[in-house]
């Protein structure tokens, strides 16, 4: 089963229909923000691709070094997917 936007646990405000657009491509300098759910859904997603064979577990596991680790001087979207896909290479 993939990951879904319905497999995230935080409490997060979205983006409105007409700009989830967006979050589509791949990592960029726009600024990250970690209350937005549908951009941390893009995080995960392209986190969980590169992965490869990936789970809901792995998911949820990125979203909680989201909430839980990642620092606040993190500030654009490729930053943090580089901190996170470090992290899970140390996890794995």
């Amino acid at each position: 089963m993939a990951f879904s936007k319905e497999h995230l646990t935080g409490l997060y405000n979205w983006t409105a229909d007409h700009q989830t657009g967006l979050f589509e491509g791949t990592p960029s300098r726009r600024m990250f923000d970690r209350y937005n759910g549908d951009q941390v859904f893009f995080i995960i997603t392209l986190l969980l691709e590169r992965l490869g064979n990936s789970t809901i577990e792995q998911g949820r596991e990125i979203e909680l070094l989201i909430i839980n680790k990642l620092p606040f001087s993190s500030s654009s979207e490729l930053t943090v997917f580089n901190w996170l896909e470090k992290e899970m290479v140390a996890i794995e």
